[in-house]
């Protein structure tokens, strides 16, 4: 497996996100309104301050890493969390005409900022919607449930802000939205991988029975300027 994934954020920044980021050769990051993440080609002291120099405001970052990692200063750790990085190595998914599976645009940004907010799949900004083909079901005028795609390092396509709405589990949205997404990045001749939480074993069983395999930990690390 191409290391790329040990590094997908530095990875998307330098490919096919390039497009959103920000920084120099060694350090790149995205507008806090689309993302929180930053990366380095390397995770080094020296980058990290880099960093700091680069950044103009006090936004906290997400940085990801295969490894664990010691954040010096002047960045203070406000969080850790620990996850996993899933690859898809199921069957050829077709594309598939779904009629419940609506396009979202900019004008179902607000709900889908309070369906994240609900259900925390992770960070989503109110510019998170210009990654990329991100698809919702509604109920009535409700958006209940979402997914898109977030991180494209070279080859790979990240499938990202899958959620339901509580009042509305059980109904296979997150599997429909899921094959959504698998078909469309196959399409593309991408390979779809994702990030779940550690301990989020609903979810883990959910992509492993769709194909997606365990390929390493990860570690988050939310960081921010000290004062």
């Amino acid at each position: 497996m191409n290391n790329f994934l040990d590094n997908p954020a530095w990875g998307a920044l330098i490919s096919g996100n390039k497009d959103l980021a920000y920084g120099n050769d060694k350090v790149k990051y995205f507008n806090t309104q689309v993302s929180p993440f930053a990366a380095m080609e390397e995770n080094t002291a020296a980058n990290f301050q880099t960093l700091y120099e680069l950044t103009d405001h006090t936004s906290p970052l997400l940085i990801v890493a295969a490894n664990e990692l010691h954040i010096p200063r002047p960045w203070a750790q406000i969080r850790f969390i620990k996850g996993v990085q899933m690859v898809y190595n199921g069957p050829a998914v077709p594309q598939r005409s779904d009629d419940q599976l609506v396009p979202l645009t900019e004008k179902d940004v607000p709900q889908m900022l309070d369906l994240t907010r609900l259900t925390n799949p992770g960070p989503f900004a109110p510019r998170t919607i210009e990654f990329g083909h991100y698809e919702g079901i509604f109920n009535g005028e409700k958006l209940v449930a979402m997914a898109g795609q977030r991180l494209h390092p070279f080859q790979y396509a990240e499938i990202s802000a899958v959620c339901t709405h509580p009042e509305h589990t059980g109904n296979g949205y997150a599997r429909q939205l899921l094959l959504s997404q698998l078909g469309r990045i196959q399409a593309a001749s991408n390979i779809p991988f994702l990030h779940v939480r550690h301990d989020n074993d609903r979810a883990i069983g959910v992509y492993e029975s769709l194909g997606f395999v365990k390929r390493t930990s990860v570690y988050f690390y939310v960081i921010k300027k000290m004062e």
